[in-house]
């Protein structure tokens, strides 16, 4: 199919007649003549009647390049081009050596390719082999190949010397840009360990802290962690990154029993608003009294609710479950304000959501369902740990009451007014009406 104002045409008609009129068509047509038939008063020996086969080649790089974009390897099938584009130059090197080894005579000297008359020549596979054995030492500049006797040959070695160092320098140049390519989609995805190694070093950093940073970028690489996610799907549209972070975080929110019931549309939204994050052995991701800002949701891995000593583990939390809610939703009665009430510790490597506090409020705001949820589990909290103050929720509750109270009063008072006003407004426009209609009666009397 081919594009037209942005979309992809499949009707073969319209395929057809656009190909037909395309500059390509006259060269791939002159590239299928049947030239082949000239072989029946040539002979076999004039290989050049297929030459126009070669017109294709320009197709070839396409396909190539179509199928490079395409790959899921990329860099491997850099790799394989190149070395299929070596194959062929020593290929038609060979054949070239051969042509002018027949044409000087084969056998004539120990340059050239040997006779059928030398045991094993007599095969053209061997003598095959021979030549492209040939322009293998020639072209990798080996060596160790018979001196040439005549100027052709010695022409002929020389131009191979020549292409080999140009050889040489694409296959040079072409393996760099691929581990050139390699290293910066690695840094695209994995940030780069060595600034945070140098930056300890230099401050005098203990080796175990230099350790767990290595650990750590070492885990993220070796099971394919990404926390710069976000970084590397912002030039995708809006739409598409949500469809791409869905289908790679969807099956971990679904486990999540508070997203349990939304709709796919809806957590397509949220994903986009999640922030992956990677945890070490031992690392907190909050301690109790710090200001909250974000709360967790717990994709893999496990964590330990700690007592103040960092060591005695009070409960564990597992892949599903969610924490941090509590210092970002103003449930009534809470002592602890927006402090974290408890220490989070990870016990291995935890891969975590973090969703903000102002994503939280917007979350929320849509789905009063959930934030009922998450009240009802925080205020279970907060009253087993006795951070909730009962007398105040329900001076809070009674405070909220009274002022639901006096803002229905108030509508209703406000109605009362809107509608003495209405009664107002149309006594004075039927006031207005009445007086333009005597002053037009006067006026009608005094042009009598």
């Amino acid at each position: 199919g081919f594009l037209e104002d942005g979309i992809l045409v499949q009707d073969r008609g319209r395929i057809r007649l656009r190909y037909l009129h395309s500059p390509s068509f006259p060269w791939d047509m002159a590239a299928v003549l049947p030239t082949d038939l000239l072989y029946l008063r040539l002979g076999l020996g004039v290989p050049a009647v297929r030459a126009n086969r070669c017109l294709r080649v320009p197709r070839l790089f396409e396909a190539f390049d179509r199928r490079e974009t395409h790959t899921a390897h990329p860099n491997a099938f850099r790799v394989a081009k190149l070395m299929l584009y070596v194959f062929i130059a020593i290929h038609w090197h060979g054949c070239l050596y051969f042509a002018l080894s027949a044409r000087l005579g084969l056998g004539a000297d120990t340059w050239v390719c040997p006779n059928a008359s030398r045991p094993g020549f007599s095969r053209p596979l061997r003598q095959y082999l021979h030549s492209f054995y040939f322009s293998t030492l020639i072209l990798t500049t080996v060596g160790d190949t018979p001196e040439p006797q005549r100027e052709e040959e010695f022409l002929f070695v020389t131009a191979g010397f020549l292409l080999a160092v140009l050889g040489f320098a694409t296959i040079t140049g072409s393996i760099s840009s691929v581990i050139s390519n390699m290293n910066a989609a690695d840094a695209a995805f994995y940030p780069n360990p060595e600034p945070v190694r140098c930056y300890l070093r230099a401050q005098g950093a203990s080796g175990r802290l230099v350790r767990r940073v290595a650990r750590w970028h070492q885990h993220l690489q070796m099971q394919r962690k990404l926390p710069a996610e976000r970084a590397v799907l912002q030039h995708l549209p809006r739409g598409l990154q949500a469809e791409v972070a869905a289908s790679v975080h969807l099956p971990a929110l679904r486990r999540v029993r508070l997203f349990q019931s939304w709709e796919r549309s809806v957590l397509q939204q949220l994903v986009l608003r999640l922030q992956p994050q990677v945890f070490g052995p031992g690392e907190f991701v909050c301690r109790r009294g710090d200001v909250g800002h974000e709360m967790y949701f717990v994709r893999e891995g496990q964590l330990a609710v700690v007592a103040e000593d960092g060591v005695t583990q009070l409960a564990v939390l597992g892949e599903g479950l969610y924490f941090g809610e509590i210092s970002l939703i103003n449930i009534k009665g809470n002592t602890s304000g927006n402090r974290r009430t408890a220490n989070i510790m990870s016990i291995g490597y935890s891969d975590l959501f973090c969703l903000s506090k102002e994503d939280l409020a917007e979350v929320l705001a849509e789905f009063p369902s959930a934030r009922a949820m998450m009240e009802a589990k925080g205020r279970e909290l907060l009253l087993h740990m006795g951070k909730l103050d009962v007398h105040a929720e329900a001076a809070a509750a009674a405070v909220a009451q009274e002022a639901e109270c006096q803002a229905q009063a108030l509508e209703t008072a406000l109605e009362g007014l809107q509608t003495q006003a209405a009664r107002l407004l149309a006594q004075l426009e039927s006031s207005a009406f009445k007086l333009a209609l005597r002053v037009e009666h006067l006026e009608c009397q005094l042009r009598r």
